[in-house]
């Protein structure tokens, strides 16, 4: 059932930062991101926990990125007045060349990147047929991994709870 209360996104021009304040109405545009104050500003994401049946059970898609050293889920900032499932997809094509179904939203993660808050969706995934995983953009490799390597891979504790909590969720 949708709460009554939405959240409303103030989105700067410029950046495409987001600031969220807990109001009924709709998504408006500031004219002066200025006017945002630095610790409501939220920059928005999207990426996508992607899944495939492999030759030993579940596999789930890693990104690495050479400018941070580090594996991770595939995601990205989105553009101004961009959905984060579009926002997911596209960033998801973007580093790993796959084209995806999108299922339902699996997590959300906030936090803090060089002062500025962050707030990334992450949508449940598939490859469609004939759609292979290569890196692209800003990623040098793409690895499909079982849960449990995944979380011995990944970078990020944050990412790491994700898979977990999907690993769990599979379990028989």
């Amino acid at each position: 059932m949708p709460n009554e209360v939405e959240t409303q996104a103030i989105v700067c021009r410029h950046s495409g930062i987001v600031s969220s304040e807990r109001v009924a109405g709709d998504t408006s545009v500031d004219e002066d991101c200025e006017s945002l104050p630095m610790a409501d500003r939220t920059v928005r994401a999207a990426g996508g926990l992607i899944t495939r049946e492999g030759s030993e059970g579940a596999e789930i898609l890693l990104v690495h990125r050479p400018r941070y050293d580090d594996w991770t889920l595939p995601k990205g900032k989105a553009k101004r007045g961009e959905p984060d499932e579009a926002c997911a997809l596209r960033e998801v094509e973007e580093e790993t060349s796959l084209v995806c179904d999108l299922g339902d939203e699996v997590a959300v993660t906030d936090y803090v990147v060089r002062g500025a808050p962050k707030r990334v969706r992450y949508f449940a995934m598939t490859p469609r047929p004939g759609s292979e995983a290569a890196p692209r953009n800003e990623v040098d490799a793409v690895r499909w991994v079982s849960a449990e390597r995944a979380i011995e891979l990944l970078s990020y504790e944050r990412d790491r709870k994700i898979v977990a909590r999907l690993a769990e969720r599979s379990a028989p």
